[in-house]
């Protein structure tokens, strides 16, 4: 039951043929088997755990209706507010004052009858997309210890990928959900902007999105119906609900556009090869694949730099002391932009703005339904890096090896990363679905029909 899906826990549950406190204790004896070498968890919150899946048998016995997730255990990555616990971004400097209350994603969850478990790790303030902070230390990749998990949501992934338990939430403003659901071998979905409530609202130039990391697509689909929707707290919500099911169709006749670099990219042989054989399965599955370089790639690297270091500046350092705390990276990035002007950063959110507009025009003018790429240039590589050995070092930026996911940041498209192969040390590698905004529901359908055409062994060898 510990590796079972959200899909399948939830009918077990309801049909009477697992309990609530069955599945719990399951999952949570395969994290105490796994954690001491993820360290995926800042809380795991067992005890609460416990107790919320005995009342949730109680309510099954008493015949009450049932949530969509009755009895599903999920995790929470350590950006949003869960009731009771702190919320510490992966920071010492953070408060560590318990929260009063569930987040809004947090609270449905748990109002569609989900088991929350706890809290996983973050990188410090969400700020890099690799597996380790100066609060919890190194989270481990499930596929090879010693070797990234990826970030910032590194916990929910390294969980996803071990099979402990089938929902994970992650939060995503330049990659944080789809890269480390590529370095970990799952499922990682980032919806379009405003369809999950993200509060507060945090004041970064609505980078920030939260989405599900899972182990397969339907999961995915299932927790994204229960998170979705307006909330009063997120000015920014769209009124769109959406259901659980994955849209009928698969991949025929969908066509979708191929770019193995956006035009500037540098990608390792091999995660360009293994992305290559997935494009060569959507083909076979039925879709109409044409290789592309779409303009607005180049202009990528430059603006997302200038609004990711711009977005980190409230992070700089106040004094020496606090600075001793802190990520030595994220310290090199306060750095670096803490002299970038009004002036700049206001030019920068106006090209931002222009290429937002060229994304999403791009899909209408170029007749694409979606478009496929690698999910990131490299396969895990070493925790405490922020670059591949093999690369040229950099005190910070980590974005060189992630040029795929901050565009569908940038635009508030939907993106997802499925997994399309193992390289030949065994670390998996991902392939990014991509669309327009509001085409969450065709993203979804062709995650899922790639990888009915294609299957991915999601949980490594014991």
């Amino acid at each position: 039951m510990a590796t079972a899906s959200a899909v399948e826990l939830a009918a077990l549950v309801r049909e009477r043929r697992a309990s609530p406190v069955e599945v719990t204790a399951a999952v949570l004896a395969r994290i105490a088997a796994k954690e001491p070498s993820l360290n995926a968890f800042v809380a795991l919150d067992a005890e609460r755990a416990t107790a919320a899946a005995k009342a949730a048998e109680a309510a099954v016995m008493r015949g009450e209706a049932l949530g969509p997730l009755h009895g599903v255990p999920a995790t929470i990555k350590d950006i949003q507010a869960v009731e009771g616990l702190p919320t510490m971004r992966g920071s010492k400097l953070s408060d560590p004052t318990p929260a009063g209350a569930d987040a809004p994603l947090v609270a449905r969850l748990r109002g569609a009858g989900a088991i929350i478990l706890g809290k996983t790790t973050s990188t410090e303030q969400g700020w890099t997309a690799v597996s380790h902070n100066p609060l919890t230390g190194a989270t481990h990749n499930p596929w090879k210890h010693g070797m990234t998990a990826g970030g910032s949501s590194s916990g929910a992934a390294a969980l996803a990928g071990a099979g402990c338990g089938p929902l994970h939430l992650g939060t995503d403003g330049a990659g944080s959900i789809r890269l480390p659901a590529h370095f970990c071998g799952a499922v990682g979905f980032k919806p379009t902007y405003g369809r999950v409530p993200y509060a507060p609202v945090p004041n970064n130039g609505a980078l920030s999105h939260a989405g599900p990391i899972t182990r397969d697509v339907a999961d995915a689909a299932l927790m994204f119906s229960v998170m979705a929707g307006p909330h009063h707290a997120d000015h920014t919500t769209l009124p769109d609900r959406f259901g659980p099911e994955i849209a009928p169709g698969g991949l025929a006749g969908l066509r979708i556009a191929y770019s193995p670099d956006l035009g500037h990219a540098r990608v390792d042989p091999e995660v360009a090869a293994l992305v290559a054989a997935g494009v060569a399965a959507l083909e076979a599955a039925g879709a109409v694949v044409e290789q592309v370089t779409p303009g607005w790639g180049p202009e990528g690297p430059a603006l997302e730099r200038d609004l990711w270091g711009g977005a980190m500046r409230p992070f700089l350092a106040k004094d020496a002391a606090a600075e001793a705390q802190m990520d030595p990276g994220l310290v090199a990035c306060t750095r670096a932009y803490k002299d970038f002007s009004f002036d700049q950063a206001h030019a920068a959110q106006g090209r931002r703005f222009a290429y937002a507009a060229a994304v999403n025009g791009w899909f209408e003018a170029a007749g694409f339904d979606l478009l496929v790429t690698p999910s990131a240039s490299v396969a895990a590589f070493p925790v405490g890096l922020q670059r591949p050995p093999h690369w040229p070092p950099h005190d910070w930026d980590w974005l060189v090896w992630a040029e795929f996911s901050y565009p569908f940041n940038l635009s508030h498209g939907p993106a997802v990363s499925v997994p399309c192969g193992v390289t030949a040390d065994g670390l998996p590698v991902g392939l990014q679905l991509a669309g327009p905004r509001l085409a969450d529901a065709l993203v979804l359908r062709a995650a899922a029909g790639f990888l009915a055409a294609r299957p991915f062994k999601v949980t490594p060898a014991e």
